[in-house]
């Protein structure tokens, strides 16, 4: 491997400052901030919403950079990749200038968002265990095929993401075998010394070489088990590495004294709030929270905020629910907004009984004001937690959370929007249809139709055939009414 050997290049990528630096080595909540040149900084801990191909799901632009504080969005390569041939991807076609980004240019996001790049999208879709030595399986919109390690390197180049997670020798959904980990372990390795090589590399022009930070992969395991590749981050990758992308919340209890103060974001798909508290408290700087487009598709409205210094003294009685499911029948006339005091423009503009008529007729509209309203909540949750930290009562706060609501979020009970392709687990050829027809063809007419074939009526079909087939009553007038219009006609044609 032929590096260049500057002290810290990532550290020109990345500046991540810890308001506390003794957090850094021990697993403890921490308080910092994530600057990438020309971005606007995200304080945290905090989360990174997810998108779906390209965008994020159900809200505009207009409405995401107005109406939340959105800092960083993360994105999965296979959401792009179509064709087999890898230079006819959409997104390579943008033109754009030789400091432009080509990710920010198709996606249209503003200059000020951190743009996450990783190989997967989140939360990944299980895969065939195909992974060879230089590639991975991902799953793509016309199906299962290789990333190859040279293409991903090279979609990085192309496409200047600010950040980028490295390839790993995961599969998701399977749980590796004993020999499968030390497998996984030398990939990852691989993958890692063949990206900075290829991104930083002494061979690559000053020019040509990338922009974007690297985060290293940390596999789900334990530490014996990757011991030669921690030891290789932290003594000769160092320099080419600017943050670590874990998979699992254990993780962070194996990570190296000198890679503390290294940015963490984390993959490990928390399902309701308690846990993204654990993740904090364990030491995560950036997380990815998949539940809050899964409420949003299921018609539930998030319901908690994070008890700041201020209100942890107020104890409820019962355990509160995290959210409530607007697809039930007691919000049919509650004019309420979807919480009593929030001041997303869901609530200040809508109440729950519009939305929840929304939802009855599949509106498109009621995802999006669930979606907006359930940002929000996050933005808000995260912005208390960081002012627990700074306040030095973020554990006593944690308890109040844990017993002021209840430990699972609501049960989906009505029907989502359209089902995307990935987000359907593949099956057998065979499968039922992924979504049902919202329009039949009509069926009962189409058998009347049927039955009438044989009796159609023609251009010569007199009258009473005519009435037969119902196309119209025929008209009986008696004989002095036939003289009596007779009559009338000759003396309107003589005059």
């Amino acid at each position: 491997m032929d590096l260049e050997t500057p002290s810290r290049l990532s550290d020109e990528m990345v500046n991540f400052s810890l308001l506390h630096p003794t957090a850094a080595s021990i697993l403890t909540p921490r308080l910092g901030s994530l600057a990438v040149a020309g971005r606007k900084a995200i304080p945290t801990p905090n989360y990174t919403p997810l998108t779906s191909r390209g965008a994020v799901p159900h809200v505009a632009h207009d409405m995401m950079r107005s109406q939340t504080a959105i800092g960083s969005l993360y994105f999965g390569l296979e959401d792009f990749m179509q064709q087999q041939n890898k230079n006819s991807f959409p997104i390579y076609q943008t033109p754009t200038g030789p400091h432009e980004s080509a990710l920010r240019k198709f996606t249209c996001f503003p200059d000020e968002l951190v743009l996450i790049l990783g190989p997967r999208r989140v939360p990944p879709i299980a895969t065939p265990p195909t992974n060879t030595a230089n590639s991975i399986a991902v799953m793509t919109s016309f199906g299962f095929r290789q990333l190859e390690a040279n293409q991903y390197t090279e979609a990085v180049q192309k496409l200047r993401p600010d950040i980028v997670v490295g390839l790993a020798d995961l599969v998701p959904g399977q749980q590796p075998g004993f020999k499968r980990r030390g497998k996984m372990v030398d990939r990852t390795h691989a993958f890692t010394m063949h990206a900075t090589d290829q991104l930083y590399g002494q061979a690559v022009p000053e020019e040509c070489r990338s922009k974007a930070a690297y985060f290293a992969p940390v596999l789900p395991l334990e530490n014996t088990q990757q011991m030669l590749y921690l030891d290789e981050l932290e003594r000769d990758l160092r320099p080419y590495v600017s943050g670590l992308a874990l998979y699992e919340s254990a993780s962070l209890s194996i990570l190296p004294e000198s890679l503390g103060g290294l940015p963490r974001l984390l993959f490990s798909e928390p399902a309701t709030p308690h846990d993204i508290l654990r993740e904090v408290s364990l030491g995560a700087d950036l997380v990815t929270v998949p539940f809050v487009g899964t409420c949003s598709d299921a018609g539930i409205g998030l319901d908690f905020i994070f008890p700041s210094h201020a209100s942890s003294g107020s104890i409820a009685e019962e355990a509160r629910p995290l959210g409530f499911d607007l697809w039930s029948s007691t919000y049919t006339s509650d004019t309420k907004p979807l919480v009593e005091g929030c001041q997303c423009y869901s609530c200040r503009k809508h109440h729950r009984a519009y939305i929840h008529h929304l939802l009855t007729a599949k509106e498109m509209l009621a995802w999006t004001l669930l979606q907006i309203h359930n940002l929000h909540t996050m933005d808000t949750f995260f912005s208390r937690i960081r002012e627990s930290i700074q306040c030095g009562t973020f554990d006593t706060d944690v308890q109040t959370f844990q017993r002021f609501y209840t430990s699972q979020l609501p049960a989906q009970t009505g029907q989502g929007p359209r089902l995307r392709g990935h987000q359907v687990t593949p099956s057998s050829a065979n499968q039922p249809r992924r979504n049902p027809r919202a329009f039949g063809r009509l069926d009962d007419a189409l058998e009347k139709f049927a039955e009438s074939q044989s009796s159609l009526a023609t251009p010569d079909t007199d009258a009473d055939g005519l009435e037969a087939h119902g196309f119209a009553e025929k008209q009986r007038l008696s004989t002095i009414e036939i003289h009596t219009k007779a009559v009338m006609i000759i003396i309107g044609n003589n005059n």
